[in-house]
């Protein structure tokens, strides 16, 4: 069994989450009494979401990128990001680290197109849904990507990081993220990506009646798959 290495603390809620996914996976596969050789790297996401907030991302690259040499040396065969957001800067982690990093938006890009969708809708935070990086990504693979309205991912936003990175789980701001969902599907989504690490905390596959990606999920699956090759 190779040794994951997680990049977490972005928030640490979602990293718990990753931890819990991926051991469970491995507990299914392997039985008995096995459980994941996993190194976390947790970061203070204040001290990552206030250079966020100031478009410092040079900056973000360089904390993660010594965060992944880290988890290298000290024996992380694989490294993952355990955040949507903080692949604005993936390709210059993985520049800096010898071992594979796995990309959340490949993998969940891979996915879709598995499942034969051609257009999705995206939740995230506004630097995902709106900086490019993600949705460009995806366009490589064929896929079309559909964001709500500004007014949408700014309460999305500030749903992700006033709550849900604090543990908080509102039933009125659930009500709220599955209004905006039938709105992308009135708009042509076929299905729906969890872009965000935090937001299955909040929205289950059996809440929606169409395709539902949990990037959280999708990436922990993917990286228990090549540990175990």
């Amino acid at each position: 069994m190779k040794t994951i290495g997680l990049i977490g603390g972005m928030s640490w809620q979602s990293t718990v989450e990753y931890y819990r996914i991926i051991n469970e996976l491995i507990s299914e596969k392997l039985g008995k009494l096995h459980s994941a050789k996993c190194i976390i790297y947790s970061f203070d996401f204040e001290e990552v979401a206030e250079k966020q907030r100031e478009g410092r991302w040079d900056e973000t690259g360089r904390l993660l990128s010594d965060a992944a040499r880290k988890l290298e040396e000290s024996g992380a065969m694989i490294i993952l990001i355990c955040t949507n957001t903080m692949h604005r800067v993936a390709d210059t982690v993985s520049d800096s680290i010898s071992v594979p990093l796995i990309n959340i938006i490949d993998v969940t890009a891979e996915e879709i197109k598995a499942k034969g969708l051609k257009k999705v809708g995206l939740l995230g935070t506004k630097f995902t849904m709106e900086d490019g990086f993600y949705t460009e990504r995806l366009g490589k693979y064929g896929i079309n990507v559909l964001i709500p309205g500004v007014e949408e991912r700014e309460f999305i936003h500030n749903v992700i990081f006033n709550e849900l990175c604090k543990g908080i789980i509102s039933t009125k701001s659930k009500k709220r993220f599955l209004e905006i969902i039938d709105g992308l599907k009135r708009k042509g989504a076929e299905g729906i990506i969890l872009g965000c690490t935090e937001i299955p905390l909040l929205i289950r596959g059996e809440d929606i009646n169409i395709g539902v990606f949990d990037t959280t999920f999708i990436h922990s699956r993917k990286a228990v798959e090549l540990s175990l090759i």
